[in-house]
């Protein structure tokens, strides 16, 4: 049984995706900060038939984002889906002029550092899986694309891992390791049918089976 691990799982859109890919058939390791939420939402998975388990890491420290993974897959099985989508912090969102060098540290190590970290632990285990099989997703905000002059933190650092995650796409798609970016403008809203949590666990579903583009975006706002 293989397993996908989800960095930044929450009641929403993390949740969703659990619920997608357990009905699917994979057991789905939650990352987050806080280990009491992710058992609890572990838990509330539980209720709809999913294996579900909940590992604390900050991505922030790479050391514990490894850890994390490493554990999740000695208990759930090989991680064949990663997905990258904390929500990033609200100070990390300064406007342009107000933005220091300290000020890009934090975004910096959330939204590359971590990714890279993320990476380089699961892709001895995709790789022992074979072509076709693994897959990595990134989950981001429109400041990725189009840059917000009040969002400076997240508008640079989530460009930087948007660079890191095309360049991955062109590496491993040789080995057959598919990488993939999901770019959400705005809020995520239930009562959206374009940008709900489930919508969205579709479109990432989708990305990991159809295997055929590098990018979705859903909305420009």
């Amino acid at each position: 049984m293989t397993s996908l691990a989800i960095i930044g799982a929450g009641a929403g859109l993390g949740a969703a995706v659990a619920r997608k890919f357990g009905a699917e058939g994979y057991s789905v390791g939650l990352i987050s900060r806080n280990q009491g939420r992710v058992d609890a939402l572990a838990d509330s998975l539980a209720k709809d038939g999913v294996s579900a388990r909940g590992f604390a890491a900050d991505v922030r420290d790479p050391a514990s984002v490894a850890h994390a993974l490493e554990q999740v897959t000695e208990t759930l099985g090989p991680i064949e889906v990663l997905q990258y989508s904390p929500l990033p912090q609200k100070d990390f969102m300064r406007p342009v002029l107000e933005t220091t060098p300290a000020d890009m540290v934090g975004p910096v190590e959330f939204s590359i550092y971590g990714p890279i970290a993320a990476v380089h632990q699961v892709l001895p285990g995709m790789r022992f899986l074979g072509e076709n099989k693994g897959t990595i997703l990134f989950v981001n905000g429109g400041s990725a694309v189009k840059p917000g002059r009040a969002v400076t933190g997240t508008s640079i650092a989530f460009a930087g891992q948007a660079a890191y995650a095309q360049l991955l796409n062109e590496q491993l798609a040789e080995e057959g390791i598919q990488v993939s970016q999901l770019i959400i403008g705005g809020a995520i809203t239930a009562d959206d049918p374009d940008k709900s949590p489930e919508a969205l666990a579709q479109h990432l579903w989708d990305l990991h089976t159809k295997r055929d583009r590098f990018r979705i975006q859903v909305s420009e706002d």
